[in-house]
């Protein structure tokens, strides 16, 4: 077997007639405009961060890869680098055995199905003899007969291509399934496919004269080229789409959350709602019964975005329908969670009802899975009151029992979603329940507003940590309701 020794020398000048040398122009014009398109390709997926299209990748470096190898082939660049023969007649098969993998990975983006299975061999056996005609050629094998073997594979692959694709294109239920993108690509490939077979020929030397096979490519890479930027600005405004109706469904969600908060004579009201994203799950609204009685509702439904959003709507319509039943926190719940059963399956609702008798001077409140109602009385410790039910929304039989307590001059009462106690610091630790308490005892004396805005303020610290070193993200919606007995605190109405 003939040996290929791999060591430099500066080859003999070269010496080209005029025919040669416009081939070789032309050869280098193309090598020189497949780059630019790589590297276009390349920028346009570094800059376009909103819409990555890894088509756009593959498309480039296929492009960069052949344009190299018709550059590498050239007599006159090849005079210009002092290596031998048999170094560039390596780098040429390295990129022969390589370019292959990513036109598959491509066409493998656009794929779907059956197709993809079968790129999916096709591709392990790419990379199979990839690795074995690489290797062989730099222990020394003949690259004249492994180029042999490279000409059986293309032509394997692309009958192998072409049968399947011809085959599913007579189904004319698949037929149906071909998209834009993959009509276009069938064209070019056939095109390329073409001048493909010729140039194998030419190296089986079943014909002669010269190896066009760039033209054939640079048509096709004209319709890879379309392809990428077609799906990259049709994503854009898929994404444009999807953010005009997030703001509609943002827009929507506001306009179901109360405006302002009732106002009572003898009870003060502060409201803080701070979604994680344009829309969110977490909900409250309030049962305004007459000036002396009111219903508080506070609800998180589990999830993010418009699905929860949607269920919140739900819970809107629900909680309105409980006006004749507000001063029992109880039957509001069982009345929420019968509305709800059987709407959805993949989310529930977890929630908390406070229910305000300013004539009586009582209290009373029912929860639904939810974090508990917090008190903080003068003179008192901050304590958790806590009467849990099941969930919303699962369970038709659930039933639910409330606590009553009277009120008194001063008290506080803290409603909230578990976006409070479970905001994360840069360190993963909960704020956690026992901060809360703490924190409501800190700031007994604040009005219920102010309290609210400084609870929102220790959140955003919790989160960034004391220097600002911690994550800072906000990981759940966060929703606080406080609701202050009147006292001798200053008095300031919310929103």
């Amino acid at each position: 077997m003939k040996t290929i020794p791999l060591f430099l020398f500066r080859e003999a000048p070269v010496s080209l007639s005029r025919s040669e040398l416009l081939w070789e122009f032309a050869n280098f014009a193309a090598a020189v405009a497949l780059l630019a398109i790589a590297l276009a390709a390349i920028g346009l997926f570094l800059f376009r961060r909103k819409t990555r299209d890894l088509t756009v990748i593959y498309f480039s470096l296929f492009c960069a890869l052949y344009s190299v190898r018709l550059l590498v082939v050239l007599s006159s660049v090849r005079s210009l680098f002092e290596a031998s023969k048999a170094v560039w007649d390596y780098l040429v098969w390295i990129i022969t055995c390589s370019i292959i993998l990513p036109f598959g990975l491509f066409l493998y983006q656009l794929a779907d199905g059956r197709l993809r299975k079968l790129l999916r061999w096709l591709l392990v056996a790419q990379i199979a003899f990839a690795v074995f005609g690489i290797v062989s050629a730099g222990l020394g094998a003949d690259l004249g007969e492994l180029s042999v073997a490279n000409n059986i594979v293309v032509f394997g692959t692309f009958g192998a291509l072409t049968l399947f694709l011809l085959a599913s294109y007579w189904r004319a239920e698949e037929r149906r399934l071909w998209s834009h993108e993959f009509r276009v690509f069938m064209a070019g490939f056939a095109i390329w496919g073409l001048f493909v077979v010729h140039a194998n020929l030419l190296g089986l030397r079943v014909l002669t004269g010269h190896n066009v096979e760039f033209v054939g490519f640079l048509l096709f890479v004209g319709c890879l080229g379309y392809i990428s930027a077609y799906r990259i600005f049709a994503n854009e405004e898929r994404l444009l789409v999807i953010s005009k109706e997030l703001e509609i469904a943002r827009r929507i969600q506001s306009s179901i959350l109360p405006q302002g908060v009732p106002k009572l004579r003898g009870l003060d009201i502060a409201a803080r709602y701070i979604p994680m994203s344009a829309v969110a799950g977490d909900f409250y609204d309030f049962l305004l019964v007459d000036e002396n009685h009111v219903g508080v509702l506070v609800a998180d439904v589990t999830g993010h975005g418009v699905p929860a959003a949607l269920i919140a709507s739900m819970l809107k319509v629900a909680f309105a329908g409980q006006v004749a039943q507000a001063e029992d926190p109880a039957r509001v719940l069982s009345g929420l969670n019968a509305a709800l059963c059987g709407k959805f399956e993949e989310h529930f609702v977890t929630a908390a009802y406070v229910y305000i008798d300013l004539e009586q001077g009582l209290m009373r409140y029912s929860g639904a899975g939810h974090p508990p109602l917090l008190r903080k009385a003068i003179g008192d410790p901050a304590k958790e009151l806590e009467r849990n039910g099941l969930m919303l929304g699962l369970f038709p039989e659930a039933s639910y029992s409330s606590i009553e307590m009277p009120l008194t001059p001063g008290d506080r009462y803290l409603l909230y979603t578990d976006g409070v106690s479970e905001a994360m610091n840069g360190s993963r630790e909960e704020f956690g329940k026992a901060r809360l308490l703490e924190f409501l005892e800190v700031h007994e004396d604040s009005a219920a507003d102010k309290f609210s805005e400084e609870l929102m303020t220790r959140l955003r610290q919790w989160s960034n940590g004391s220097s600002g070193t911690g994550n800072g993200v906000q990981e759940d919606d966060v929703t606080v309701l406080v609701l202050d007995l009147s006292t001798g605190r200053p008095s300031v109405q919310s929103q």
